[in-house]
């Protein structure tokens, strides 16, 4: 758990980065295995949901301001408990599971923001996740951003050498309706 990937470590340079992004509201940390992201957004106001299916993490993701869900979105029959709109930041590190990528981007305010990190092809030379469906594919994340109608702020697809080296794809991308001028970054900054 104290691994700093989805453990109980510190957030994420990425999510840290962009954080101030998300508008007041609340925000769902997928897969939130420890909570270092969900104490994060906690901290800045927000109120938060962790969601992951491991009770023992929920337990070390739960706090003041953070409510947690035990929930298995990858059974069969699991559907997506959250209706389209409600968050106004949603935060996933280091997860992937494709069915569910759509009913993200739908469950994002109009003027919420999503962050994503997580490893991608070619991270099987630093070791696991080395399993094709866990990995992203060159731009996977990039052609989700687009078909859900969001506008990219930043998007990285490269090595990254903390908490331990690894091959991984980033994206912070906004809802439609969040004004320009509250990003402060009205560019694309990629690195492939």
């Amino acid at each position: 758990m104290g691994d700093g990937f989805h453990g109980t470590g510190a957030p994420s340079p990425w999510v840290q980065r962009f954080a101030r992004l998300v508008p007041q509201g609340e925000v769902l940390d997928l897969a939130c295995g420890g909570g270092r992201h969900a104490r994060l957004f906690a901290s800045l106001g927000h109120p938060v949901l962790a969601l992951d299916r491991d009770r023992e993490a929920l337990a070390l993701a739960a706090g003041p301001g953070i409510r947690t869900m035990e929930h298995d979105l990858e059974v069969e029959g699991a559907v997506w408990p959250f209706e389209p709109g409600r968050f106004a930041g949603i935060v996933v590190t280091n997860y992937l599971y494709r069915p569910l990528l759509a009913s993200l981007v739908k469950s994002l305010a109009p003027n919420g923001v999503l962050l994503y990190e997580t490893f991608a092809v070619g991270n099987e030379a630093f070791g696991k996740p080395s399993n094709p469906a866990f990995l992203l594919a060159p731009g996977e994340l990039l052609d989700m951003a687009t078909r859900g109608g969001l506008r990219v702020v930043a998007y990285e697809h490269g090595v990254v050498s903390q908490p331990k080296s690894a091959l991984v794809q980033r994206l912070c991308a906004c809802g439609p309706l969040l004004p320009r001028l509250e990003t402060g970054l009205d560019h694309l900054s990629r690195q492939e």
